[in-house]
């Protein structure tokens, strides 16, 4: 209690150097001249440090570092040595924060750090998402054999923890086939690919991808509509078609109705059954005037009308211009002259 209070205040406030403490305990090395070679923070600038981001996989990370880390070998040591003081070198961001917080002298060992390390960033909810991704696989729509082999696949080594059997493996990948595919599968394994050993069937499926691969089909996927435009199949335009040429045969037997119904109506004038063109009490008809068809030069509608011949001298009923003629046997002619 007495060095508590020899010691000065500010000392309890601010943090001196001896008293922040890494989370690793560094094993020791015997070698006389040891460090880290520049080449090794080349090839993890090579192989990308992990952020934490929830896209990443950390296994594949690990495997990563663990291929650079055991790249070298340096005498006096050890391969835990090595990596426990690279391996905060492959980290950033989120994950470097992560590596900061850890309890002070926690790890001693590489495998308590791969364990923490893999706890944080591949919890039981994602193992369990990702094997439920497994389970109910299916073939993709215009995928292919060798693209459908390789997902499946990817599935599986993003979750080394899944704990799924081997044949019930090839068992789900071959029940998520589309009926084609399944066809072709088991024409290559003579029959049925489930008859056979899971190397059997292992190996069926790598040369049937390998070739689907190596010679792809020339089918191309079928277009997609673009949003909002609606795509019409043939059928539905030919009933489109013969929809619009029944109501044109309607409309043209309708037709002789519509004029019919026209005729039967009486006229405006005198109510008479024919049309206002055609009464006789119309003023502009030739009924009106067909009194005077006798006489074409007084119609004024007549083809033969001259307005000139009133005056004509040889239309006047005048006695002036009569001449008689004495014939024989006491009778006369007269000629209008």
């Amino acid at each position: 209690m007495a060095d508590d209070r020899d010691r000065a205040i500010r000392d309890y406030a601010v943090l001196t150097p001896q008293v922040v403490h890494p989370g690793i305990i560094r094993p020791e090395v015997d070698a006389a001249n040891f460090e880290l070679k520049p080449v090794m923070f080349q090839m993890l600038q090579t192989v990308g440090q992990f952020n934490g981001l929830p896209n990443e996989d950390p296994h594949l990370y690990l495997k990563l570092f663990l291929e650079v880390s055991d790249a070298f070998k340096i005498a006096g040591a050890t391969q835990d040595a090595l990596r426990l003081r690279l391996f905060p070198y492959s980290l950033r961001d989120r994950a470097r924060a992560w590596f900061n917080s850890l309890p002070s002298d926690s790890i001693t060992i590489w495998n308590e750090l791969a364990d923490k390390f893999l706890m944080k960033y591949f919890p039981p909810t994602k193992n369990a998402k990702l094997r439920n991704e497994i389970t109910s696989f299916h073939q993709i729509e215009d995928e292919s054999l060798y693209e459908a082999w390789e997902r499946f696949k990817e599935l599986l080594r993003r979750c080394p923890h899944h704990g799924i059997p081997c044949c019930i493996q090839l068992e789900t990948f071959y029940n998520g086939l589309n009926p084609s595919t399944r066809l072709m599968v088991d024409a290559s394994a003579n029959g049925a690919l489930l008859s056979k050993s899971y190397t059997e069937a292992y190996e069926i499926l790598e040369r049937i991808a390998n070739n689907n691969y190596q010679w792809p089909s020339a089918r191309q996927p079928v277009a997609r509509g673009s949003l909002g435009v609606h795509s019409i199949d043939a059928i539905t335009a030919l009933s489109a078609q013969v929809t619009s040429l029944t109501n044109m045969v309607k409309a043209m037997i309708a037709a002789p109705a519509t004029v019919k119904q026209v005729n039967e109506l009486s006229c405006v004038y005198c109510g008479e059954d024919h049309d206002f063109d055609n009464c006789p009490g119309n003023p502009a008809t030739v009924n009106y005037v067909g009194n005077f068809n006798r006489q074409p030069q007084n119609n004024p509608y007549s083809n033969t009308y001259n307005p000139s011949w009133k005056q004509h001298p040889n239309f006047s009923w005048s006695n002036q211009n009569l001449v008689f003629i004495n014939k024989p046997q006491g009778k006369s002619m007269s000629v209008r002259i």
